[in-house]
C-alpha cells in the first residue's frame, strides 16, 4: 500500500531573482529512497528547468546520511559543467563536522545563513 501514497514534495525552491532557493521538508535525510527522490529533484533543477545558480538552505535539516553528500557532490558537479554554482547554508554543526571530515567544506561554497548565501553569487 506504502508505493501507492503519492508522493510527497522533499523541497521547496523559491526563486530569488535568478538563484533557486531550495528548502528542504525532511528533517532527517537518511533513507535511500529520500535520498534518490532529492537527487533527482534536485538534478531536474540543472537538466530539465536550465537553472544556474543553487543555494541549499539546510535549516530545517537535523542528520543527514552520507549517501546525501555523493548528490550534494554530483549537483556541485553539473552545475560547474554548466558554469553555474551551488552555495550551501544554515548547516548545522553535526552535519557540518561531516563536511569537514570528508573535506567537502573546501569543495563546496558554504555560508552560515541565506543573506550571505545569496550574497556570495554576485
Amino acid at each position: 500500500m506504502a508505493s501507492q501514497t503519492p508522493r510527497r514534495r522533499r523541497l521547496e525552491v523559491e526563486d530569488i531573482g535568478d538563484i533557486a532557493v531550495v528548502n528542504f521538508v525532511d528533517k532527517k535525510i537518511l533513507d535511500e529512497q529520500n535520498i534518490q527522490m532529492i537527487g533527482d529533484d534536485l538534478f531536474r533543477l540543472v537538466d530539465e528547468l536550465g537553472r544556474r545558480k543553487v543555494l541549499l538552505n539546510f535549516g530545517n535539516v537535523e542528520f543527514m546520511s552520507s549517501a546525501a553528500l555523493g548528490k550534494l557532490i554530483t549537483l556541485h558537479r553539473k552545475l560547474q559543467a554548466v558554469q553555474g554554482k551551488l552555495v550551501l547554508c544554515k548547516i548545522a554543526k553535526d552535519i557540518l563536522d561531516v563536511f569537514k571530515i570528508t573535506k567537502l567544506d573546501r569543495i563546496l561554497t558554504i555560508t552560515t545563513d541565506e543573506q550571505s548565501g545569496l550574497q556570495s553569487f554576485a
